[in-house]
């Protein structure tokens, strides 16, 4: 059976009629003649709606709905009533009715409703349990993880960033400018500054700016008015206005259209928004964090982001320190990955061996901790005998550094061979092992993004920073 109806209706054809119709619609209905009676049947039936009339005899409608509702708040509850008047409704909806119908009543619209209450309340707890989930996932600054220098510092300035922000004596809270590679955490950034400071009941909004296309990311982001374009055939809000009394989280501003950075400066300079088609600004209280791989002062050189945005954005500025400088949190990181993928997939974690770990320490990382967690995932679901051994890791060995040899080491020892003079720059291996893998591929971008077990972007992102081309 379906959502189950409880129909108290003291018109016995009436009350019958209902109950046929929605049963042939698969619903579970169950019909009283009374408000006490409907009422002694809450806690067995356990109705997911209440189709309820006005007038009854003994309890009135009124009087049953606030009890229906003491009972259990999110139950939706529709009032029907013979006598119908703008002063009832309006009574019956500030007593918590979902809707309310008058007699004669109209079935298909009454399933109508019905239908829409139950779409209503399963989006409502979706939501909830998404931002119970968001809240869970980044509710303590643990979950940026590390002990390394460059991340003490960064937990430093989120720590004095929300102190500072608990003593605001406004709403316009600063943006934001996260800055790193990709892989490096910044979403993680985002959420610790929402969910830790005094927005944490507020909406938590993102969106990647560079996987929507202009034309569509602008209507996601402002809204739209009906009847602004031809598919416009209702009134749509806008993240902005979503994300009012909260955070908006722009990942990958580096990519946002010039014409949308227009608008983005004046919702940061004016705190208003204004939905596509529309002849009026909304006002909005919304914290914008904005975050990007890009170096963002050489796209305002090149003309192609906005200095005034830049300078607007980079009031507060955060950087992710990349992988490969974070010393031994590669390897608390690993083994953080490890118990995370053996819980998932119901084994014994796994130990790393003494020369895993020292290719771990010794590999580039390009794809950062994103990269980290899936080499650990692989090597974890194919581990066979409770040991992860170096041939075991999906490592590039283009990527990997010299590293010390392992009897120059004592137990446990991690340190890398003090290189000797005339010894290659980690950029000079890089690139080489860039160049090498796009010759191999005859320069095509996927294959060898593949080949280094990096994404199309990140490769595409090296190409650019260390000017490549096939002339090389």
């Amino acid at each position: 059976m379906g959502n189950a109806i409880l129909v108290i209706e003291d018109e016995t054809v009436l009350g019958k009629n209902i109950r046929i119709y929605l049963e042939r619609a698969g619903y579970d209905v169950r019909l009283a003649a009374t408000a006490e009676e409907g009422l002694g049947q809450l806690d067995e039936f356990k109705p997911d709606a209440v189709v309820m009339d006005f007038n009854l005899p003994g309890i009135n409608g009124l009087e049953a709905l606030s009890r229906v509702k003491v009972f259990d708040a999110n139950i939706p509850v529709i009032m029907i009533t013979g006598h119908g008047s703008v002063e009832l409704a309006v009574e019956a909806m500030k007593a918590g009715a979902y809707d309310f119908l008058n007699k004669p009543v109209a079935l298909s619209k009454l399933k109508v409703l019905l239908e829409k209450a139950f779409g209503d309340k399963q989006r409502e707890s979706a939501l909830d349990y998404y931002q119970r989930r968001e809240a869970g996932n980044a509710a303590n600054m643990e979950n940026l993880f590390g002990e390394s220098p460059p991340m003490q510092d960064l937990k430093k300035s989120l720590s004095q960033l929300l102190e500072a922000e608990s003593n605001l004596q406004d709403v316009d809270a600063p943006a934001v400018l996260v800055l790193g590679e990709t892989g490096t955490g910044k979403e993680l950034v985002a959420r610790a500054l929402h969910f830790n400071g005094p927005r944490r009941d507020k909406p938590f909004v993102e969106i990647n700016c560079a996987a929507i296309p202009p034309q569509l990311l602008e209507s996601e982001l402002f809204g739209y008015e009906r009847g602004a374009f031809t598919d416009a055939r209702q009134r749509k809000l806008g993240l902005v206005e979503t994300a009012d009394g909260g955070t908006l989280f722009l990942d990958e501003i580096g990519d946002l259209d010039l014409g949308l950075q227009a608008k983005l400066l004046k919702l940061l300079e004016e705190r208003t928004v204004r939905r596509i088609g529309s002849l009026r600004d909304q006002r909005v209280n919304v914290r914008i964090v904005a975050a990007t791989h890009r170096p963002v002062e050489v796209l305002v050189r090149e003309g192609r982001f906005r200095a005034d945005l830049y300078f607007r954005l980079r009031v507060l500025q955060l950087h992710l320190p990349p992988l490969r400088e974070r010393g031994n949190d590669i390897l608390g990181l690993a083994q953080h990955f490890i118990v995370v993928h053996s819980s998932r997939y119901g084994k014994r974690a796994p130990l790393l061996s003494p020369g895993a770990e020292r290719a771990l320490l010794a590999y580039r990382w390009p794809g950062n901790v994103r990269e980290l967690r899936n080499v650990l995932e692989q090597a974890v679901l194919m581990d066979m005998d409770g040991v992860i051994e170096a041939g075991e890791l999906a490592l590039s060995p283009g990527l990997l550094e010299q590293a010390a040899p392992a009897a120059s080491a004592g137990p446990g020892a991690h340190a890398h061979a003090a290189p000797s003079e005339g010894a290659l720059t980690l950029e000079e291996i890089e690139r080489r092992a860039l160049l090498d893998a796009l010759r191999q591929t005859g320069w095509n971008v996927s294959r060898a993004a593949r080949l280094l077990g990096v994404t199309r972007d990140t490769l595409r992102y090296r190409i650019d920073k260390f000017g490549l081309s096939a002339l090389n």
